[in-house]
């Protein structure tokens, strides 16, 4: 791995609710040095990372629904609307967590397909990214909503917001959720900081990880091979 390869796996990510203009145009400079794949912000700043990264290869994406995925279904319709409006190529949307531990994945299924839909019509290249906050999730529960995400013709699913006290990523959550979700892509995110834990969550089937940390981790890994 190189890392010119780690950084083309990586969505440059700051979602915190006190982020200011700076801080969204750091993280699009450091997205442009870095040849990060995409940047994940919060739907306020879309239109301003889309601006910033045009005409290069460095995707917006955006959250919905997040972090709860408590939002109606129509809600989360117009929000992924509204942000691909504004520039975003990539939606990562919350799951109906609650309905999922319910076993009702009727509602799980339809609420992500009705987003599909939506993201789908935009073009080829757009795509959806289903968060399934799987530290609150039995194994069961995980291999459901992998079925929900694939039955809606979602392309990814993600481990975590990064927002729930019961933790993020792992890479035993990645490797059920590379195994059963599969032809999904799947996004490790939620306490990836350091390259052990970013190489950890690849070895287990993610193609994406989703953290804060990506100039530190590249760094990591450069000064690893003396570069």
């Amino acid at each position: 791995m190189t890392p010119e390869s780690l950084a083309a796996m990586i969505d440059h990510t700051n979602l915190k609710p006190e982020a200011v203009a700076a801080a969204i145009d750091r993280l699009c400079e450091e997205a442009l040095r870095y040849g990060f794949v995409a940047v994940c912000v919060n739907p306020i700043w879309v239109a301003r990372c889309a601006q910033m990264l045009a005409g290069s290869s460095v995707r917006v994406a955006s959250v919905i629904g997040f972090p709860l995925g408590t939002s109606r279904t129509e809600t989360k319709v117009d929000e992924a609307r509204r942000a691909i409006d504004d520039g975003a190529m990539e939606i990562d949307m919350v799951a109906r967590i609650g309905d999922l531990i319910a076993g009702d994945t009727s509602i799980v299924r339809d609420d992500i397909a009705s987003v599909v839909d939506v993201v789908h019509a935009a073009s080829i290249e757009h795509e959806l990214k289903v968060i399934l906050e799987t530290a609150v999730l039995t194994p069961d529960q995980i291999i459901a909503g992998c079925r929900c995400a694939a039955e809606a013709q979602a392309d990814f699913v993600k481990t975590s917001t990064g927002f729930h006290p019961a933790g993020g990523a792992t890479s035993e959550t990645v490797r059920l959720l590379h195994r059963y979700a599969t032809p999904l892509k799947v996004k490790a995110s939620g306490g990836i900081r350091r390259l052990s834990s970013a190489r950890a969550m690849i070895e287990a089937g993610a193609c994406r990880i989703g953290t804060s940390s990506g100039p530190a981790i590249i760094e990591e890994l450069k000064q690893a091979m003396s570069y």
